[in-house]
């Protein structure tokens, strides 16, 4: 079922009142319909040149980010290399996110192996992120179970910031004002998070690989900062700037995908395509946009195809929104600006009774 909010309708987004009208209406499953649609027009095709461009661009930025970073003896310019070398780190997470969702090869191994990379270039686990990253594709915006939604300092529902402790409901309360600069220590909670996830792998096969690379990964970038320009006080300002910026950055592009959308539970009725579209916003299109968003600001067309290759996703758009008009299932795309005011109505709504 829907989960319990009260009242359901007056905490999401415009768009998605429709949404919550159309559950307990009967359901007819036309997502084989649209796949075979999707197939016909060759959209899950993979796309070598495509990919190979993104990787080599995208490790071209590093280079040149890391270049600047050994070359130019200025602290104050290098502030700046700092923010750009967590544009660079944004962009590399990008491929591995597709990597992922088996999207960028064809082979299974291919993409581990990019995967593997990934995780020495950003210093992050790649397994913790495709395990709970599957989670959420199976289970978007569900409050028991979507990883996405049991955020300990967030809550998403007015019934779960009841739930919370007194010292929680205190500070679920502002949950509105602190969610931006929350996503500041994005970097650092995503790093722990996978710590603690090999912690608890004790019998994997592959145990020593991937943390072997995310130490490779901290001793290459301190080593990098030692052989720098930069005096001690200087690095401690260089690595702040970096990783609270790629957590920013991280966090504004995954954040608009379904904050603020329908939310359900484990009793869910609906259909896959059904369940997929109405908890998830779409951010309008548009070359910047894509580019800086790498492409996940089509977020609807990733959801019901996770492993259509980036590119195809805004063609895959045009097919599926019309086809969501057709069958009168409501289809949410709005604004960069707009898709962040609705999260931080929808957050500040939620908390409203842990507030009086």
């Amino acid at each position: 079922m829907i989960a319990t909010q009260k009242p359901l309708l007056t905490q999401i987004p415009i768009p998605s009142v429709e949404a919550t009208e159309a559950i307990n209406q009967p359901q007819t499953n036309y997502y084989p319909e649209l796949r075979r649609i999707i197939k016909q027009q060759g959209l899950m095709d993979k796309q070598p040149a495509y990919y190979s461009y993104k990787i080599l661009s995208s490790l071209a930025f590093l280079g040149l980010s890391i270049a600047f970073l050994l070359v130019v003896d200025n602290f104050w310019l290098q502030l700046v290399n700092a923010a750009f070398m967590a544009f660079c780190f944004g962009q590399i997470g990008f491929v591995g996110h597709d990597a992922g969702h088996r999207s960028v090869v064809r082979s299974v191994r291919g993409n581990d192996i990019l995967g593997l990379g990934f995780s020495f270039l950003m210093g992050l686990s790649w397994s913790w992120w495709v395990t709970q990253h599957n989670q959420h594709h199976t289970t978007p915006n569900d409050l028991e179970q979507d990883p996405h939604t049991t955020i300990p300092f967030l809550a998403f529902s007015e019934e779960i910031a009841q739930s919370k402790s007194k010292m929680m409901r205190s500070i679920v309360r502002f949950q509105a004002f602190y969610f931006a600069p929350m996503l500041l220590l994005e970097g650092l909670n995503i790093r722990l998070a996978g710590i603690q996830f090999w912690m608890g792998r004790a019998n994997a096969k592959d145990l020593m690989i991937e943390p072997l690379s995310m130490v490779l990964h901290f001793l290459f970038y301190f080593g990098l900062l030692y052989y720098s320009s930069l005096n001690p006080w200087q690095v401690v300002a260089f690595v702040l700037v970096h990783q609270a910026l790629f957590g920013l950055y991280y966090g504004s592009v995954f954040a608009p995908n379904h904050k603020g959308m329908l939310t359900i539970d484990k009793d869910n009725p609906m259909d896959f395509l059904h369940t997929q579209v109405l908890t998830t916003r779409n951010v309008k299109p548009g070359l910047i946009t894509d580019f800086m968003y790498g492409g996940l600001n089509h977020q609807i067309e990733h959801h019901l195809f996770p492993m259509m290759p980036r590119n195809n996703l805004g063609k895959a758009r045009k097919i599926i929104k019309a086809f969501c008009q057709q069958h009168d299932i409501a289809y949410h795309e709005t604004s960069t600006s707009k898709s962040y005011w609705e999260i931080l109505s929808y957050l500040h709504r939620v908390a409203k009774p842990v507030r009086v």
